[in-house]
């Protein structure tokens, strides 16, 4: 007998039904979602999204079946790094809201079971904090200098950079300042936009006071932090230069004298006494590009941080031997320190991976071109299920569970990534994946708002929104909310630090978690293989005849062995 399976009927489990065994240690096999506040929800009608956006549209992330919503940053700011330059740790930016907005926000996600991450951004502030507009106002000698990295510059007059770092914006990662007297001064060191001066965490008062704000949004009742830029904190002694270089490599990639020194663990080993405080499960997670996934697992020892961004499984092409590789070298680098790995495919920083893989490999995570769109939309499926499927926490974006793929056309004129006016080759693509996501089929915004959206959406949004794709079977949302729902029920997902590999055809991934299978077609063409047992869930439709499946080209299929 034949049997020809599409995507399982929308799942009803509510979100918050959580399997008893998740009680202790939530966070090891977690789904956690990224707001990025300015482009999810618009409460206001001023095209930016608010705190009270999000706060209104915490039912609908909670029936998609997540466990902890991430907040990127909405502290006061200048915006000139989308809130990645901070003024105020303490305080909310007025076009977020305020901060008994943020209260409520908190106190309403855990009544409907859901835990809040906030952004932390302790490597850099902005121009415009208090300490370092003192810095500038006081002079050369100012002790609110040494809390930052300013230095004299080379050259007869000072007038070269004090070493030849650049920034991960493009251009030199040193700004001259005009000293209050009007003569040019010292140089101050920013490895990203020229208004998010690095802090000199050599200097006491600096873990003094991040230690102060850890403890401010505790008490106020948040349940973690991601940290941006962990691996940046700490620079190599005399800041020497780095010679010869591939700029694209600055992120991390490769050994640099600013990134993932061995000094930054010992700021992370003092936050954890200070998280280990208070009850409740609280976490870290970090922001750490570092060249190898080992390196990676030094941020999540015991007595550090909880998790850690796996940044290399990000960057991997849609083919099964290097998914498999790179799946192995992580469990393996965690496994010794006891730590979940975590996956994830999508966010704020990079290109969607419905566009990613939508182009041909090897283009890396910035990519500015739409590519075929039923390719990349199939295949984002198909990796999701596969992502979802691998022990440990993952991490979703918003909208990708709508399939959105980055907006590559937008006009020159809108763009508002740093990197777009920095040059070096780079042209604000970060912007593609931020615009805001559809709500509804029509309206000024498709439901973000009642009015325009701070970033233009496309036509056709409306297609893509949550109200099309609720209850339509078949829909990359209700996709998602199946996939997630299994997570809560499946015993073998989720949790854990190992995968039994099974024989497979070339360009195909295998593999077993107790009675649970997944297998992941990422060939371009259709593949047989066994079926492992009742179907659970598929990104396609798969044919099942006589033991046997038939699985499309860039087709994932979940099975268990169950009745």
């Amino acid at each position: 007998m034949t049997q020809q399976h599409s995507v399982i009927a929308p799942a009803q489990t509510p979100a918050k039904a959580q399997r008893s065994d998740r009680r202790g240690d939530w966070w090891r096999d977690a789904v956690i979602y990224q707001v990025y506040p300015r482009s999810f929800a618009d409460s206001n009608g001023d095209g930016m999204g608010d705190l009270e956006g999000v706060r209104a549209r915490l039912p609908y992330l909670r029936d998609l079946g997540i466990d902890a919503v991430w907040l990127s940053p909405f502290y006061a700011s200048p915006q000139a790094d989308a809130g990645y330059d901070v003024a105020d740790y303490r305080a909310v930016d007025p076009m977020f809201g305020n901060l008994l907005d943020a209260d409520a926000l908190i106190r309403d996600a855990h009544g409907l079971g859901l835990r809040i991450i906030v952004d932390l951004v302790p490597n850099h502030s902005s121009d415009q904090h208090e300490w370092f507009k003192r810095a500038l106002g006081e002079g050369p000698g100012s002790p609110l200098r040494e809390r930052y990295h300013f230095r004299p510059g080379k050259g007869e007059h000072g007038e070269l950079p004090p070493n030849d770092w650049e920034s991960i914006f493009g251009g030199p990662a040193w700004t001259r300042v005009t000293e209050p007297d009007g003569s040019a001064g010292e140089w101050y060191l920013h490895l990203f936009a020229p208004e998010q001066p690095d802090f000199n965490w050599e200097h006491p008062a600096v873990g003094d006071e991040f230690r102060s704000i850890l403890r401010f949004w505790l008490d106020i009742g948040v349940d973690g932090f991601r940290i941006d830029v962990a691996h940046g904190l700490v620079k190599a002694e005399g800041l020497p230069d780095l010679g010869s270089h591939d700029q694209l490599k600055l992120l991390g990639n490769d050994v640099m004298p600013f990134f993932d020194q061995d000094g930054v663990h010992d700021v992370y080993r003092q936050w954890r006494t200070v998280l280990d405080e208070y009850a409740g499960e609280r976490i870290f997670v970090a922001e750490a590009w570092t060249p190898t996934v080992e390196r990676t697992a030094n941020y999540v020892r015991p007595d550090e941080l909880h998790q850690a961004f796996n940044f290399q499984y990000l960057s991997t092409d849609w083919d099964a031997e290097e998914l498999r590789t790179v799946v192995d070298r992580t469990l393996e680098a965690m496994r010794p320190v006891g730590a979940p790995a975590t996956w994830v495919l999508s966010n704020h920083d990079v290109t969607r991976h419905a566009t990613r893989f939508a182009n041909p490999p090897g283009l890396g995570t910035q990519i500015r071109t739409a590519g075929d769109r039923e390719l990349g939309l199939r295949r984002a499926r198909a990796a999701t299920l596969l992502m979802l499927a691998l022990p440990g926490s993952a991490y979703v974006y918003q909208g990708e569970e709508l399939g959105l793929p980055d907006v590559v056309d937008l006009p020159d004129e809108v763009r508002q990534d740093p990197a777009y006016f920095r040059g070096a080759g780079q042209d604000g693509f970060r912007d593609g994946c931020r615009v805001p996501i559809p709500w509804t089929r029509d309206g000024s915004s498709y439901g973000f708002g009642s009015a325009g959206s701070w970033l233009p959406q496309p036509d056709g949004w409306g297609e893509l929104s949550i109200e099309a794709q609720t209850g339509t079977p078949g829909s990359t949302l209700e996709l998602y909310r199946s996939a997630l729902a299994a997570r809560r029920t499946q015993p073998d997902l989720g949790a854990g630090d190992s995968v039994e590999w099974l024989r497979a055809p070339e360009g195909v991934l295998a593999f077993r978690r107790g009675e649970f299978v997944c297998v992941a077609n990422t060939s371009g063409e259709s593949v047989t293989t066994s079926a492992y047992g009742r179907l659970l869930l598929a990104s396609g439709e798969v044919t099942e005849a006589d033991g046997e499946a038939k699985l499309p080209a860039d087709t994932t299929v979940w099975w268990t062995t169950t009745p």
